[in-house]
């Protein structure tokens, strides 16, 4: 049996077998996330429309990967309920609550966690019931024993429990992170979750595509030896570059310093950062507008220092000759997927290129911290 290309064997000799089997696994999980909303359907469909008839406010959060999930959705959450939506990680909520919790603003507080145990999680919940009068809850978890799923809030609360494979065991969140987003995204559209089978297909299909055919393309940058690296992600591919950079930095131990920002936000100073050792990613969106940003961008890379290597991922085969190396996923498809939905595919490429260079660094993936500065739950957060 082979994940990612390597055997089993070498897998668990290297230690890289659970990231690689849950890197893998990501399609078949959506799958089972569909017909898990299909199955409690009605339970689900009664909680939000319930709860969104009073809600003012929606506060989408989680800590570390958990937090960028909002990042890709709060924009469309919000155009697709018409109620005011804010993206705000437990490690803020937590600290300053009275930044974000009003007393008399009926709010929904929508929790993503793999575990559920990270101290902040709990910790904003009870904030969210302390501090505002009418509160509900749904908390969207990969783990039915983590402390969240466990929560027995007074107020009006929903939990879903994501299919237990998708409790990643190695360090990094891959098929953790990917489901929930898939989740709140067929949550947002809840009403149209039969018609949306169609979109997820496409995602597993192109994902399989991927990781079937376009490996080796992966394995040969992640070997070019590069020390930085930037991604850039616009809209919803922001959180996707955002936890691209993450979960490169996390695998390689920091030996890959790494940057995010989006097309616009580079120009503004971030861009010095670029230099002969750094791989540049580019996410490209679907939207034909703001594709002309990003080439804008893009084109503006000739002018200051090179970077070691351009690289992007699109769904169509676009002619950018500056770009060394353009993966394009499910060629003729950029009309039918949106952007906050790519996202749920495009992750994989940060996800590859952090396994791919962790290995070629000699670490373990499953356990890449040498000196043990992370683990897979945090320690040490003393709540006040």
């Amino acid at each position: 049996m082979k994940y990612l290309d390597i055997e089993t064997s070498q897998l668990k000799a290297i230690g890289g077998f659970d990231t690689a089997k849950e890197i893998s696994g990501q399609p078949e999980l959506w799958g089972k996330i569909v017909d898990k909303l299909e199955k409690e359907r009605e339970v689900i469909a009664s909680f939000l429309e319930s709860t969104l008839k009073k809600t003012e406010k929606i506060i989408l959060t989680g800590a570390g990967t958990s937090a960028y999930i909002g990042l890709s959705v709060e924009g469309f959450i919000q155009r697709n309920t018409g109620v005011t939506t804010m993206s705000i990680a437990t490690t803020h909520l937590v600290s300053h609550p009275q930044d974000y919790l009003e007393e008399g603003v009926p709010t929904l507080l929508v929790s993503f966690a793999r575990s559920g145990n990270s101290p902040e999680s709990i910790a904003a919940v009870k904030l969210a019931d302390a501090h505002v009068k009418d509160c509900s809850h749904l908390i969207i978890t990969c783990s039915a024993d983590g402390d969240l799923a466990k929560y027995a809030s007074k107020n009006n609360h929903l939990v879903f429990l994501l299919p237990p494979e998708s409790n990643d065991k190695s360090l990094a969140m891959t098929g953790s992170y990917s489901g929930m987003l898939l989740t709140i995204l067929l949550m947002g559209r809840f009403d149209r979750l039969t018609s949306m089978k169609e979109v997820v297909h496409t995602l597993r299909t192109c994902t399989e595509e991927f990781l079937n055919k376009k490996l080796d393309r992966v394995k040969k940058i992640a070997a070019l030896g590069f020390t930085r690296a930037v991604f850039l992600g616009s809209g919803p591919l922001y959180g996707t570059a955002m936890e691209s950079q993450l979960k490169l930095q996390e695998l390689t131990d920091g030996h890959v310093i790494c940057k995010n920002d989006s097309y616009l936000g580079f120009r503004h100073g971030p861009k010095a950062v670029v230099n002969e050792e750094t791989l540049l990613v580019y996410f490209f969106s679907n939207n034909k507008k703001v594709l002309q940003y990003e080439m804008d961008l893009v084109r503006g890379m000739g002018v200051g220092k090179k970077p070691l290597k351009q690289i992007g991922i699109a769904m169509s085969d676009y002619d950018i000759p500056s770009v060394d190396e353009l993966i394009v996923l499910g060629g003729g498809r950029d009309k039918v997927i949106e952007d906050e939905y790519l996202a749920v595919c495009y992750i994989v490429l940060g996800q590859l290129l952090a396994f791919y260079t962790s290995l070629n660094l000699k670490l373990r993936p499953d356990s890449p911290s040498e000196t043990g500065a992370i683990s897979r739950v945090v320690q040490g957060v003393k709540i006040y």
